[in-house]
């Protein structure tokens, strides 16, 4: 009987010890999700435009407006920046702003391409375009 005591002592300790080491785990794995997810690759594509020079400022800030819409009408735009360039090193080739959209896979990227209102904003684009370059690439 005493045999069967300390046994039963004995694994309710270890059991004891197993639930705390199992509750510190659990303690720590949303940190390891979080950094996990913090570390999470993500897709950039980038779009560097200039206008042609008959383009009003209206015009371009109707471009500017439109394109700046998409990240509310298209989920998949995890996040999206812009601005025109100030840069003092006379680099640009002459484009002039540059629009910053961010997804978290290729896929998000290829429902964005021929999304609808991604396709309505190219409408808007199009008679002011003089040059465009887009360069998209993997977060490291």
């Amino acid at each position: 009987m005493k045999g069967l005591l300390s046994c039963l002592i004995v694994l309710a300790v270890a059991f004891g010890c197993q639930s705390n080491e199992t509750s510190t785990q659990n303690e720590e794995t949303p940190v390891n999700m979080e950094e996990t997810a913090a570390q999470k690759p993500l897709l950039r594509h980038v779009v560097l435009l200039s206008f042609k020079e008959e383009s009003s400022p209206e015009a371009i800030k109707e471009v500017e407006d439109a394109f700046i819409a998409l990240q509310d009408k298209i989920p998949q735009i995890r996040d999206f920046e812009w601005g025109v360039n100030n840069s003092p090193e006379g680099l640009n080739k002459g484009l002039t702003h540059c629009f910053f959209v961010t997804f978290e896979s290729e896929e998000d990227r290829e429902i964005y391409l021929p999304h609808p209102d991604h396709q309505a904003f190219v409408e808007v684009l199009s008679p002011h375009m003089k040059d465009v370059t887009v360069v998209d690439y993997w977060v490291k």
